[in-house]
């Protein structure tokens, strides 16, 4: 795993609104911040959170929540950066990280505490521009073969969902995760983040990204399971801060995405 440290979003953070919440007691402190620095997992293979500077600095909704939480708690913040959710989840077991911005499921309910969601992302499929698949729908039927990301909330939806179809795992995983072994396998269609989609077909005509999508994803700010009910209470609240006070809209629109902030409580 690559650490970034992120001086460079401090400086950001410090010049936009939404620091008001009060600094946190201090067991509560040291709850969400046990090394004395705050260790946020990023994961660089979802565009819409987390995109790459110039020099490979981290950019993006995530990293500005992060250093914003982090000056919130008078600690600094170490980005742990990954490629995927379904490693970035699992490194939850290892200690690895102290919040991650993860997408809420019930298959990771049991390892992670989740904030209320501050965006909503749209799982939705990829097929070839003449294909017969015209809607989501009509994807889970016999014979069909997808692809996707291995350990992406949108596997372990469609997993539990599908009755029909076949998912073909693309260990990588990321948010266009499914598209390589749709197009190396030729399969049916490759299931992901709309957005990285959407860019994919944008630059390759040959393909089209559906109108409608499988599930509405909420992206959260997930805590290792055994932290404080008073630390998961207070990074509850600030989400909900972040998203009244338009920290969360602002920092969206700064990387060019357009996904919709989450509504307060959900």
């Amino acid at each position: 795993m690559v650490r970034l440290f992120a001086a460079f979003v401090m400086v950001v953070a410090g010049c936009l609104p939404g620091l008001a919440q009060t600094a946190p007691p201090a067991d509560v402190l040291k709850d969400l911040a046990p090394t004395g620095k705050l260790r946020a997992a990023l994961n660089f293979g979802n565009g819409v959170l987390v995109q790459k500077g110039p020099n490979g600095e981290a950019k993006g909704v995530t990293p500005e929540l992060a250093t914003a939480l982090a000056k919130r708690l008078g600690v600094p913040v170490e980005f742990v950066t990954f490629t995927s959710a379904g490693k970035t989840f699992a490194a939850a077991k290892e200690n690895a990280w102290d919040i991650a911005f993860i997408a809420i499921d019930p298959g990771r309910a049991g390892d992670v505490n989740f904030s209320p969601p501050y965006v909503l992302i749209q799982g939705t499929y990829l097929v070839h521009k003449d294909s017969p698949l015209a809607d989501v729908a009509d994807v889970d039927r016999p014979g069909i073969k997808i692809g996707i990301g291995l350990g992406s909330v949108y596997d372990l939806f469609l997993t539990r969902e599908l009755k029909n179809a076949t998912l073909v795992r693309n260990p990588k995983g990321g948010g266009a995760g499914g598209v390589e072994p749709f197009l190396g396998q030729k399969l049916d269609a490759a299931a992901g983040v709309r957005e990285p989609l959407e860019a994919y077909a944008k630059e390759h005509p040959g393909f089209r990204v559906m109108k409608g999508s499988f599930q509405e994803i909420r992206q959260a700010v997930a805590t290792p399971k055994g932290r404080k009910p008073e630390s998961i209470a207070y990074v509850r609240s600030f989400v909900e801060e972040m998203k009244a006070n338009g920290f969360v809209a602002d920092a969206l629109k700064r990387s060019g995405q357009t996904a919709p902030v989450a509504p307060p409580g959900g």
